[in-house]
């Protein structure tokens, strides 16, 4: 419990900027999201061997719902990152605005911050159900699709959870595909928050219209860091401001400045 305790004391220490790849392997594998997702895996996995019919479908069956979620999966993030995350609604409303802040205002506000990187498992689990318990369903068909399903959805965003986690991570891989998602990532960030909404695939980006190569692309967006919510919007709509402890920030924290 001592491990689980340090990141509800200490999450602020979790600077991806300052941290070594071994250090974030450490601290990744620590993460109780990460736990959580795991294990609920496992339960998922064995509940579709078990549900899978007799015969060949033992295999197809829960493959097809496998295979599915892998297909699905950069649309349903892309979808989410761009209508929901950075949605103009959820701050405008004092039952919303803690709800928003922590989903992805403070990792904007903030990208260095492991303890926010991270989704809050009390959502993202309920969105990945939601998303691949029918689909694997429809897919599968039946029970054994469907845990097969939620089983890659959750494996699936442990794996986009740690990529996402080396884009911040001040190190700089050896892997060319690796560093182009770090490249493009990061422009969402420092550049121009509407576009680049993929983690690991910005084939749906492409698809979409919001894909940006470079820097040079475009001009820099001054809302990058506070995704909209300026000091203006602060002062009408005040309760995210409120919960942070101060004004929004237009820039990013200097390294003395994070503690």
């Amino acid at each position: 419990m001592s491990m689980y305790k340090r990141w509800r004391t200490d999450g602020r220490k979790f600077d991806l900027g300052r941290m070594t790849m071994r250090q974030l392997v450490s601290a990744y594998a620590s993460h109780p999201a990460v736990h959580l997702y795991l294990a609920g895996a496992v339960v998922a996995g064995l509940v579709a061997a078990h549900g899978a019919p007799a015969g060949p479908a033992a295999v197809w069956t829960p493959l097809r719902g496998v295979v599915a979620t892998v297909l699905i999966y950069p649309l349903a993030w892309y979808l989410i990152h761009r209508f929901i995350l950075h949605s103009q609604f959820l701050y405008r409303s004092p039952l919303t605005a803690a709800l928003w802040k922590r989903i992805h205002f403070d990792h904007h506000q903030d990208p260095y911050r492991m303890d926010v990187l991270f989704g809050a498992p009390v959502t993202t689990i309920p969105t990945i159900l939601v998303i691949t318990l029918p689909l694997g369903w429809l897919i599968g068909p039946g029970l054994s699709g469907a845990a097969a399903a939620a089983a890659t959805g959750l494996l699936v965003t442990c794996i986009y959870e740690f990529c996402h986690c080396i884009q911040h991570l001040n190190f700089k891989p050896r892997s060319r595909l690796l560093r182009r998602m770090k490249e493009l990532h990061l422009a969402h960030h420092f550049h121009d928050e509407d576009g680049n909404y993929g983690i690991t695939s910005f084939v749906v980006d492409r698809l979409f219209g919001t894909y940006y190569g470079s820097a040079k692309a475009r001009r820099r967006s001054p809302h990058v860091f506070n995704l909209g919510y300026d000091l203006q919007k602060s002062r009408r709509f005040p309760w995210v401001a409120r919960l942070s402890g101060g004004p929004p920030r237009d820039r990013p924290l200097r390294p003395a400045e994070r503690s």
